[in-house]
């Protein structure tokens, strides 16, 4: 049987969010930030878009798409990447369940600007 080296017996499993193993903050937000920023790559990469398109579609600048896909979002706000994906023509749902139940409490509908 081999012997375990040091650096081996360090190693140890994350859980399922990255943000709280690494010590972050409000890591839920983040997660949920980090979410939403990759689909908008999705949109991005699917639609073919230049950062500069991006951007105008969005309502930001090119360098901040450029750090928002570079996972530069800590100070960007929630609200703020919601109201991106809209723009990008997205319809964001927002479902608040009350912990235990199966079916939703409450549902919010965000629809794009131009719907």
């Amino acid at each position: 049987m081999r012997k375990k080296t040091e650096s081996e017996s360090d190693i140890k499993r994350g859980g399922n969010n990255l943000f709280a193993d690494l010590g972050y903050s409000d890591p839920d937000t983040h997660l949920l930030k980090a979410q939403l920023v990759s689909r908008i790559d999705e949109i991005i990469a699917n639609n073919q878009l230049t950062q500069v398109q991006a951007a105008k579609l969005m309502g930001i600048s090119q360098p901040d798409v450029s750090r928002l896909l570079k996972g530069q979002f800590r100070d960007v706000s929630l609200e703020r990447i919601i109201r991106m994906l809209t723009r990008l023509g997205c319809e964001v749902d927002i479902v608040l369940k009350t912990p235990g139940r199966k079916r939703s409490s409450l549902v919010i509908h965000l629809r794009a600007a131009n719907a």
